[in-house]
């Protein structure tokens, strides 16, 4: 397997790939594990930017919990090697749909043809402005408490609001702490419902007004969170919902149908990951947002299988044509 700044060798990423897939993560790497077993010659052009990065583990994948995402993809890409896939370090930054297929440009001039493209580029979390907020992320602020709950247990929990929808967050970590704050921060009070009033009240949540300006920390740790007002409240974990944005540009500029979502746009897909374009697949975080890293191998595993498929069949319809002729 190649792994540089571009394919070298035998491989020259002009050279016709009959899959490429961008994005080395979970679900990019799955398809390309899949693909590589049918005997599909493929490509993964991977930036080194997946969305657990600040994580120093990751959680609730079988077989796989507590293991660093790092170690996770290392191992992803010896597994695809052992198949002949193809890797290249290096960013897809244009996709055009050329020759019956796809041609890929690379951020280092290179272009790659293939005839699927599967896009698997996930998405970033952009964080509120709070002093010290992104520093301490995938540490002691956290945004999943299913993916780092129980790692966090019974600790004294502080949640930061970002809109009305984070009432839902601090109701749900409460299944992993009783000792709960709410910060409303740019929330006003009278914006919650009755109902999410009575919950909040119901689940012990205590619920704090007032603009957030910061996090204390003591000896490389979260020790509490500070008001624009100056008051501070003792707090050991402080969980935050970021805003998802979808790196989702490769699949608008093909033309993919996207949808408007209350967490991005993303393309409009089938089970299989399939989009309205052809040839053209998204998996993982590229196609939705709530795709922990189990998902986002599941996605890519569909997606792979059903890209072999297609490729079978339309070669097989192909000779049949021949043969009539």
């Amino acid at each position: 397997m190649t792994e540089n700044h571009a394919v070298t060798g035998a491989h020259e990423v002009g050279e016709r790939y009959e899959v490429i897939v961008v994005g080395g993560g979970a679900a990019g790497l799955s398809a390309a594990l899949v693909l590589g077993r049918a005997r599909r010659r493929t490509l993964v052009v991977d930036a080194g930017e997946p969305r657990n990065a600040p994580a120093a583990h990751m959680q609730g994948f079988l077989s796989r919990d507590g293991m660093s995402p790092t170690e996770f993809l290392a191992v992803g890409r010896e597994e695809i090697a052992r198949y002949g896939v193809d890797l290249v370090r290096d960013r897809a930054v244009d996709a055009a749909v050329r020759d019956g297929g796809f041609t890929v440009t690379l951020a280092g001039g290179r272009t790659a043809h293939a005839r699927q493209l599967v896009v698997a580029t996930g998405l970033k979390d952009e964080l509120p402005p709070v002093e010290g907020l992104a520093e301490r992320f995938g540490r002691d602020v956290l945004h999943c408490p299913y993916c780092h709950g129980w790692e966090v247990r019974d600790r004294a929990f502080g949640v930061l609001a970002t809109s009305t929808a984070s009432v839902h967050q601090a109701l749900i970590v409460t299944q992993w702490s009783k000792d709960v704050t709410f910060f409303l921060h740019t929330v006003a009070e009278r914006e919650l419902s009755d109902e999410d009033l009575r919950r909040l009240a119901a689940a012990g949540v205590r619920v704090v007004p007032g603009e957030v300006a910061g996090l204390v920390v003591e000896d490389d740790r979260l020790t509490g969170v500070r008001l624009a007002d100056g008051a501070a409240h003792d707090r050991e974990t402080l969980f935050v919902a970021p805003r998802p944005v979808p790196r989702t540009e490769l699949l608008r500029d093909l033309g993919a149908e996207m949808t408007d979502t209350p967490f991005g746009v993303y393309p409009v897909v089938d089970g299989q990951g399939r989009t309205s374009v052809p040839g053209l697949w998204a998996a993982g975080n590229a196609s939705g947002f709530a795709e922990q890293v189990i998902n986002a191998a599941s996605r890519g595993y569909r997606a792979g299988a059903a890209i072999n498929g297609e490729l079978l069949m339309a070669d097989l319809d192909a000779s049949a044509a021949a043969v009539r002729v």
